[in-house]
């Protein structure tokens, strides 16, 4: 049988199994006894950025419509003998799935029958069923998923912003596709990007509660030698060459809201190829952005208490091996005078630095949330999947935080905030009320 790495973080208190099949599939068991729930995730390296590539079907490059990412997550439950969450059900297991930019996960969660779940989510996962007439059905379904996120305001500013910054670039197409590409989509497709990208190789699973991690991995082991894969090959994506500035400075769009609402920030301009520098880069752009405009920061409460926004205002950031960019805004009645305050702020603390006492807090605050994380099922799948198909180890990310400094987090503030990479997404009221 494949034997069990162990991996022990002393500082987490914590001791993460490992193991690779032969088939290239990597599994990963995260043992806690004091859980009460099994959380459990499949996933493959392939989302909705992947619409170019080398089919392993046929060896020729291909393009593929957008949104078949996200159309291939839903027919996977679909089986020729009934629906997979009527399987789930039966053992007590509740099931998911979603797809990203770079990735589509398939999960279950459970408090007992845990061997009988897990041999599901391989399974199905691993079983696809598509005929023209389960294609066809599912456009309809998926179309109106659609429209009715174009009517969410916090979908279009999203969406609107993503387009300031890359313009017609798969990064900024909307994960789910739109009416017209979905309807493009074939069970021809679908087999294409199947046999591609969900070759055991490309893809992980991982676990999390109260299970016996020989035990998990025997049953892995037995199932994964029962089927028949190709042998495995580098899979060639293509991607376009992402803009060097920000495409659009400004975008705005219109729907019936109770009051505007707008998102601004700005792209990256560099990358790194080197994940680890990636995530350190990634932890000191948060540290920065939850000392300024937290929800425990000076500038959040005063622009509030100022009326220029509401609790839901919020800050983000994201580094991949693709791009890059932060986020901020939300609902304002004066959304312009919402973003120049707070790029006057940001502005005034690039020149100044942040403050230390500010800076501390914030570090407490990001080691302290990292660390209960690992409290929760959920939480500690999603870091960690995330992490690991982006080349990064969980238990490095509390050593990154930790070795931070002040002076780090000033500079990548300052790099930031280049004017040619920023863009403002707006969505306002129908009426042109602002």
């Amino acid at each position: 049988m494949t034997k069990l790495a162990e991996k022990r973080s002393d500082r987490l208190r914590e001791t993460l199994f490992e193991a690779e099949m032969a088939n290239g599939l990597q599994v990963f068991i995260l043992p806690k006894p004091e859980f009460r729930q099994t959380y459990a995730t499949f996933i493959t390296k392939y989302g909705s950025l992947d619409s170019e590539f080398v089919s392993a079907m046929t060896g020729k490059r291909i393009k593929v419509p957008d949104g078949i990412a996200h159309f291939l997550e839903h027919k996977m439950f679909e089986e020729e003998d009934g629906d997979v969450f009527n399987k789930f059900a039966k053992f007590g297991a509740q099931a998911n799935a979603f797809t990203t930019f770079d990735s589509t996960t398939y999960l279950f969660s459970s408090t007992s029958h845990v061997e009988e779940n897990l041999t599901i989510l391989l399974d199905f996962v691993q079983n696809p069923y598509f005929t023209d007439q389960n294609v066809d059905k599912e456009k309809g379904i998926i179309a109106q998923e659609i429209k009715m996120y174009e009517d969410t305001p916090n979908w279009r500013s999203y969406f609107g912003l993503l387009k300031g910054f890359y313009g017609d670039h798969p990064a900024a197409t909307d994960i789910a596709g739109t009416v017209e590409s979905i309807s493009r989509i074939t069970k021809e497709d679908l087999y294409d990007c199947y046999r591609t990208f969900y070759h055991p190789s490309n893809m992980i699973l991982f676990m999390v509660g109260p299970v016996d991690p020989e035990a998990m991995l025997e049953l892995v082991q037995r199932n994964q030698e029962a089927k028949a894969f190709k042998k495995r090959q580098v899979i060639q994506r293509f991607y376009p060459e992402l803009p060097r500035r920000a495409i659009e400075a400004r975008v705005e769009s219109e729907l019936v809201i109770a009051q505007p609402r707008v998102l601004f920030g700005y792209k990256e301009v560099d990358g790194s190829a080197d994940p680890m520098t990636r995530n350190r880069h990634e932890a000191a752009m948060e540290l920065w952005m939850d000392a300024l405009l937290g929800r425990g920061a000076r500038l959040f409460h005063e622009l509030i208490e100022e009326g220029l926004t509401d609790q839901g205002f919020s800050v983000e950031y994201e580094m991949t091996e693709y791009y890059g960019h932060s986020i901020l805004g939300g609902n304002s009645k004066k959304p312009l005078d919402l973003v120049k305050r707070v790029q006057t702020a940001l502005a005034q603390t690039a020149k100044k630095g942040l403050h230390q006492d500010d800076f501390l807090r914030a570090k407490r605050k990001a080691i302290g949330r990292f660390v209960s994380l690992l409290d929760s099922p959920q939480g500690v799948a999603h870091v960690f999947t995330t992490q690991k198909l982006r080349g990064i180890d969980i238990f490095d990310t509390i050593d990154v935080l930790e070795q931070i400094e002040l002076a780090e987090v000033n500079e990548v503030l300052k790099k930031h905030l280049q004017d040619e990479q920023f863009a403002i997404s707006l969505v306002q009221q129908l009426d042109g009320e602002e």
